[in-house]
């Protein structure tokens, strides 16, 4: 007959897994008893101050099962150099999406003949027979429109964090409440 790891182990470091602030010197120190009066009737100021703190109330543990607690976290500040290598990294993906989703619709619109017709539309209103959209053109100034509005957004991001950290001084910044919950045992 072979006996379990658990059986094996001292009861005293079994309890200590169970309760691990039981053998915590300063816990130890909160529950000891009263001390008994001074010599004149007079209760000493320590025992006076714990006898008047309310007794705690302990809920039932459950091993491995621990309710979430709730956290409150303060954005005191925020890093300006992390704000505009994050906002470039944004706005310059923004960009790029924009700029394919422009030229696939292009493409799409000159297969379906839409191009030509308003190309001939603005031929009517300057009177020019020949007046042609340049693809390669047209498709190089929207790339340089779109770097400079990356540029401006990226200044207006860190302008607004510059702010942000001025105001977070004067009145306390945001408050944010996270809920953590310990992950079970079997997907650390």
């Amino acid at each position: 007959m072979s006996a379990s790891p658990e059986d094996m182990e001292p009861r005293r470091a079994r309890s200590a897994q169970v309760n691990p602030t039981r053998n915590d010197p300063q816990t130890r120190a909160g529950r000891q008893a009263p001390a008994p009066p001074s010599g004149d009737g007079a209760p000493s100021p320590d025992a006076s101050a714990r006898t008047t703190r309310p007794a705690r109330s302990r809920a039932p543990q459950v091993p491995g099962a621990r309710a979430p607690r709730r956290v409150r976290h303060t954005i005191k500040k925020v890093d300006l150099w992390s704000a505009l290598k994050i906002s470039l990294c944004f706005y310059v993906c923004e960009m790029a999406v924009l700029v394919t989703a422009l030229a696939f619709l292009w493409l799409v619109a000159d297969a379906f003949g839409v191009i030509g017709s308003v190309e001939k539309f603005v031929g009517d209103l300057l009177s020019s027979k020949d007046f042609k959209f340049l693809s390669a053109a047209m498709l190089r100034g929207t790339i340089l429109v779109g770097l400079v509005l990356v540029a401006i957004q990226v200044v207006a991001t860190v302008l607004a964090c510059a702010f942000y950290n001025l105001f977070a001084e004067l009145f306390g910044g945001i408050e944010v409440t996270v809920i953590q919950e310990d992950a079970p045992a079997g997907k650390r």
